[in-house]
């Protein structure tokens, strides 16, 4: 089983300490987004966590518990979001100059190999130009160079209710983009990967990538696993299956572009409920819940490599 932690929140960022609570708890309850009131019992043993995937855009606070997770038997990595906008797009990051600094830190603890850059999302508008990407991104990577391998990228767009901020970006567009990108990383050796993109930018250099990634977790584990795709995800997504441990509306980091995130009074609601003991990331159990089994078993294959 491969836990996502998570797409829905920023578990590093916000709740690292019940998440580590959980893992010496041995299980924890999730909801169901589309039924809050009916519960999923995830076991957590390192006998059947294959490997944790952690995303963040501040994953500073988790640093204290990282020993402890490590310790535990639990294999994982970071997909890392560093973008470069300012509080007017993403209103409680710290700033960009500190986010480098956690980034290159993070990396010196667990490997680059274990982190990923998500350039992500890219917004093309009056004030985020083509220009403005470029001088951002090639920043960035100078900053970044040599502690990570892989930046992953994908354009806005693809949630309805999230275009009356932003433009979807038109194909030509992207296409103009996406070349120019791939030079610049590739001089700082990191390979550029895009996530759910449609167009093909494969003539660029350009894989599709997935952030719940068959390589990396096999070379991660040292071993070969068998998963199907998460049909869960949207059609262009290629991410294998994995549980996701976050609950909608709990990140506080207000990003205008979040999907998870549709309203600023729920975010507070959620956050004055939170409690690090319990079992659910948001609220207590009241105890009428009815609860189903949600543990999926270890994907690996025991034989090991064959090269």
């Amino acid at each position: 089983m491969i836990l996502s932690v998570s797409r829905r929140t920023d578990v590093p960022a916000f709740y690292s300490n019940w998440f580590v609570n959980r893992l010496k708890a041995g299980f924890l309850l999730i909801p169901y987004p589309r039924n809050a009131h009916r519960l999923g019992r995830v076991e957590l043993s390192p006998e059947i966590v294959d490997c944790i995937v952690f995303w963040s855009k501040n994953p500073k606070p988790i640093f204290r518990n990282l020993e402890t997770i490590r310790s535990m038997g639990y294999p994982f990595y970071f997909q890392f979001t560093l973008t470069p906008y300012g509080r007017d797009v993403e209103t409680n990051l710290p700033p960009k100059t500190e986010l480098l600094k956690t980034f290159r830190t993070l990396s010196e603890r667990i490997g680059p190999e274990r982190m990923v850059w998500r350039y992500d999302p890219i917004i093309l508008n009056e004030n985020f130009t083509t220009a403005y990407h470029l001088d951002r991104f090639a920043a960035f990577c100078k900053e970044l160079h040599g502690f990570t391998n892989r930046c992953v990228f994908s354009f806005f767009g693809g949630y309805e209710h999230l275009l009356q901020k932003f433009p979807e970006i038109a194909a030509d567009k992207r296409l103009e983009l996406a070349p120019r990108l791939v030079k610049i990383a590739t001089a700082h050796d990191m390979s550029l990967r895009s996530c759910a993109e449609n167009l093909d930018l494969s003539p660029f250099g350009i894989e599709h990538s997935s952030c719940i990634d068959r390589e990396m977790i096999e070379t991660i584990l040292g071993l070969p696993i068998q998963a199907a795709r998460d049909k869960g995800q949207r059609p262009a997504c290629r991410c294998i299956e994995s549980v996701d441990v976050g609950v909608y509306d709990s990140c506080d980091h207000d990003c205008r572009y979040c999907y998870a995130t549709t309203s600023r009074v729920r975010v507070e609601k959620n956050k004055a409920i939170h409690d690090p003991n319990s079992p659910i990331l948001i609220g207590v159990p009241h105890g009428d819940e009815p609860i189903s089994n949600r543990t999926t078993p270890s994907l690996k294959i025991r034989q090991g490599m064959l090269f």
